[in-house]
């Protein structure tokens, strides 16, 4: 992609953080974070940044890389990655055949993240040492079917992929699950890890992440709760949509209808009642 790519570099303690977008008209098009700590990189970023984001790491320890999926902004580094340092690369085992073969991409994806050459990734194991500290490989559907959160316990930090976005969502992709969501997040909670910070995939870092999470589960079975009501009464979903945000999303279009509220109110629908 021709324009100016941008990397944006943060430390958060032990944590680094790698954020990185294109840019367009002077602003970047969409933010997305990969996350190094003791040698285990956490996602690789999308293909428009790779070669950046290969030229930083360079000069850092990587010994291994894991995808939290197989989205094309998540996986963008690994063939550059593997095939100049050799990193292996580990995924829950539903991701690994999307990850091996990169599925067809929509215009506004390959626009703004890029079609990342496909890459050879291995099963994440449920525990995973590097570099001193112990991680958690936690299973959280929804947004995809190998959704995987990283949990070091003793540290409290989460590194949440796409789970977690904002408390109060309001879009959703046309193939993501909103009750696997819900049930992802509540799985996090029931870890009752004290002090959990979300590192999240746009490079929002939450240090209340129990409290972002709690918020985040009561908000989206509150907007269940109401799109359930307004259905029973006969709405139909764009209704029961302009009801309770008043219009559809801005990100319809764009998108191709890919992301939309509509989406969302639909997901909720499809849950056994």
């Amino acid at each position: 992609m021709g324009g100016v790519l941008l990397i944006e570099i943060n430390q958060f303690g032990e944590v680094l953080q790698i954020k990185m977008s294109a840019e367009m008209g002077g602003r970047p098009l969409y933010w997305v974070a990969a996350y190094l700590v003791g040698g285990l990189l956490i996602d690789t970023g999308c293909r428009h940044t790779s070669n950046e984001f290969i030229d930083y790491i360079e000069g850092h320890r990587v010994d291994l890389a894991v995808n939290t999926h197989h989205h094309e902004d998540h996986v963008g580094g690994n063939s550059l990655l593997a095939q100049k340092f050799g990193v292996g690369i580990l995924a829950h085992p539903a991701e690994i055949p999307l990850i091996n073969r990169v599925p067809e991409l929509n215009p506004y994806q390959q626009l703004v993240w890029g079609y990342p050459d496909p890459s050879l990734a291995a099963p994440l194991p449920e525990n995973l040492r590097a570099g001193g500290y112990c991680f958690n490989a936690v299973h959280t559907p929804g947004h995809c079917a190998g959704h995987t959160a990283l949990v070091e316990p003793e540290r409290g930090w989460c590194f949440s992929g796409d789970l977690f976005v904002s408390e109060n969502q309001k879009v959703l992709r046309a193939d993501e699950d909103i009750i696997g969501i819900i049930k992802s997040a509540k799985k996090l909670l029931d870890l009752d890890i004290p002090g959990l910070k979300l590192f999240t995939s746009i490079g929002r870092i939450v240090e209340d992440g129990r409290g972002a999470l709690r918020n985040f589960v009561d908000y989206l079975e509150s907007l269940q709760a109401k799109v359930a009501d307004l259905h029973s009464k006969g709405y139909q979903p764009p209704e029961i949509r302009d009801t309770l945000f008043g219009r559809e999303s801005v990100m319809r279009e764009p998108t191709g209808g890919h992301y939309s509220i509509e989406n969302l109110v639909r997901s909720f629908l499809k849950a056994p009642s």
